[in-house]
């Protein structure tokens, strides 16, 4: 059977919140990106696949989205 305990519970170590909020804010940011570049990639994709721009046409287009994109979402 368990033991009854009558002293204080065990509650692991004291948190460093100031890590856990850099940590949250690198990943908000690492997602808010990942998105912009993966857009990015699927509207230069279609340019290619669906008109007759080219693939540099459509590379300076995946360009221009990230970038701009990227500078908007600052």
């Amino acid at each position: 059977m368990a033991e009854q305990m009558s002293g204080p519970i065990e509650t692991g170590a004291a948190m460093d919140y100031s890590e856990h909020e850099k940590t949250y804010s690198m990943f908000v940011t690492g997602a808010k990106y990942s998105v912009i570049i993966m857009v990015a990639v699927l509207i230069a994709m279609a340019a290619f696949f669906f008109t007759s721009a080219g693939g540099i046409v459509s590379f300076l287009l995946f360009l221009v989205l990230s970038i701009g994109a990227g500078i908007l979402a600052r």
